[in-house]
């Protein structure tokens, strides 16, 4: 964690330790266990089902003896970053300032590594508290490029992955989002306007448009998040790191014929079938 009277700078530290350097002097006020436990519930039922809104939720939330208020559930999936995902008209009103692109994937193939990069953020519960996941993944080989945590959902962190991604992988062709307001920021859409590459947003509250990032969610949370409780943020980012680590070199596809991410990305050999 952050050592505030260490001689390494606030900065330094959350770099090293790949947190948002927005969340270095944020105070967040504390979130009841029992409201913990219930976030994690809810964060699992979306999972299993992503069409379900607040007051499908609550009923199921109910049935399992748990009682709670459809406001209460509103609230708690704010604080969580989640909604229902289901094709409806986009009546929505962007922030002020804000554009929306259209969504650039509909029937265009994808065929190779670095032409389609896509982003997304998920809540992930700790033992004491949550944190936020943003990760950078290359849509063709679902290679994890880059990732962050942070305690708040300020753009920074977005910035931050996004930024180590170029560095590390070059620009790909099309960068991928959902409509949220991290992503409309006029930060987010100048970074990539700025390094010519083209804008492509999911249409407001669709799955299909950025399913696979859904998939890697799952993965992660079925995988490695539901499996810990992780005692600290630093605690969370080791052991989600070497997950990451995992599902980039080690953990085989269907999709990519059974080769890793990391061998689809750099272009190695199938691996054969055990």
């Amino acid at each position: 964690m952050i050592d505030r009277d260490h001689i390494l700078p606030l900065t330094r530290q959350a770099e090293i330790l790949k947190l948002s350097r927005s969340g270095l002097y944020y105070r967040s006020r504390p979130v009841s266990p029992a409201n913990l436990a219930i976030m994690r519930r809810i964060d699992e039922l979306h999972l299993d089902y992503p069409f379900a809104g607040s007051r499908m939720l609550r009923d199921l939330l109910r049935g399992e003896g748990i009682e709670i208020g459809r406001d209460h559930v509103v609230s708690m999936m704010k604080h969580m970053g989640i909604e229902a995902i289901y094709r409806r008209p986009n009546t929505s009103k962007p922030i002020p300032g804000h554009k929306i692109y259209p969504y650039l994937l509909r029937n265009l193939p994808v065929t190779r590594p670095n032409q389609v990069w896509a982003m997304d953020i998920t809540y992930i519960p700790m033992a004491r508290g949550f944190v936020y996941l943003a990760a950078v993944v290359d849509w063709f080989t679902r290679r994890i490029l880059s990732w962050r945590l942070s305690i708040t959902m300020e753009v920074d962190f977005c910035l931050e992955a996004v930024e180590e991604a170029f560095a590390k992988h070059g620009k790909p062709e099309i960068f991928n989002t959902d409509q949220g307001s991290q992503f409309t920021s006029t930060a987010f859409t100048g970074l990539l306007s700025a390094n010519a590459i083209a804008i492509s947003m999911d249409g407001k509250g669709s799955w299909r448009d950025n399913v696979f990032v859904e998939r890697l969610w799952r993965s992660i949370k079925y995988e490695e998040v539901y499996l810990r409780a992780y005692e600290s943020v630093a605690d969370a980012r080791a052991s989600l790191g070497a997950y990451i680590e995992f599902y980039n070199r080690k953990r085989p596809h269907s999709s990519l014929d059974a080769r890793t991410p990391d061998a689809a990305y750099f272009g190695q050999a199938t691996v054969a079938a055990a």
